[in-house]
């Protein structure tokens, strides 16, 4: 008969694992890269065999190595209007809006970016001086940062099909909703709105100043603070 302590080398059970054992085996914690590794891999949809290893895929494995961990604080700009635009961020944690800024400093928000969502300069001139997009944390963010060119020919290095499907995509969802949003800003009320609002993006609602969410939906604070309170 097999001794029952050669199995526990295997499998432990947590409530064993505070206890000096040898034969006990401590797991090691995951590494913060395992949260990259894991976003990359469902943006792009791979399946990776060996959970949270790069090395399955090649791709991967290369793009997690064109990425730095940095944190940043509450209504922190990463990208500007009238600069090119360089960086591709994978958010880990936070939420990013993306907006354009008229000379007379009123905001147009197109999108808010939340937890596992890549931002890109999804757009030519986005990556140009001409450039009138800018991007900045709406929360504390904690972010994983590339550059976009190394990040563009790594993906094509692999497969130029890659990289269309994924960059088309992307390109799709957020004409998209750009296009959604100025329909229901003509065809809804208010309320009708932010009925909508509640309804799709309950986190935002939780989690996004009023005035910013107020902009977005295209009305003044005041009318968002009454819609909020009959609600």
């Amino acid at each position: 008969m097999t001794n029952a302590i050669e199995h526990r080398d295997v499998w432990s059970s947590p409530c064993l694992l505070g206890q000096p054992d040898a034969h006990l085996l401590t797991p090691e914690p995951a590494g913060r890269e395992l949260a990259l590794v894991n976003s990359l891999s469902r943006v792009f949809g791979i399946h990776l065999k060996s959970a949270g290893r790069d090395t399955d895929h090649p791709m991967l494995s290369n793009l997690t190595r064109l990425f730095h961990r940095v944190t940043v604080d509450a209504d922190t700009a990463l990208e500007r209007h009238q600069e090119a635009w360089s960086n591709v961020y994978l958010i880990q944690y936070g939420i990013t809006r993306l907006f354009r800024e008229a000379p007379n400093g009123k905001v147009s928000i197109h999108h808010f970016f939340a937890e596992g969502d890549l931002v890109w300069p999804v757009f030519g001139r986005n990556r140009t001086a001409r450039n009138t997009l800018c991007l900045s944390t709406v929360t504390h963010c904690t972010l994983w940062v590339a550059d976009f060119q190394a990040f563009r020919a790594t993906i094509r290095k692999h497969s130029e099909g890659q990289w269309a499907r994924f960059a088309l995509a992307l390109t799709e969802e957020l004409a998209e909703l750009a296009t959604m949003r100025e329909f229901h800003k003509q065809t809804l009320s208010a309320k009708e709105r932010y009925d909508l609002l509640v309804r799709d993006y309950p986190e935002l609602v939780q989690r996004v100043p009023d005035n910013q969410l107020a902009a977005w939906l295209g009305v003044v604070p005041a009318t968002f603070s009454r819609l909020k309170r009959a609600s």
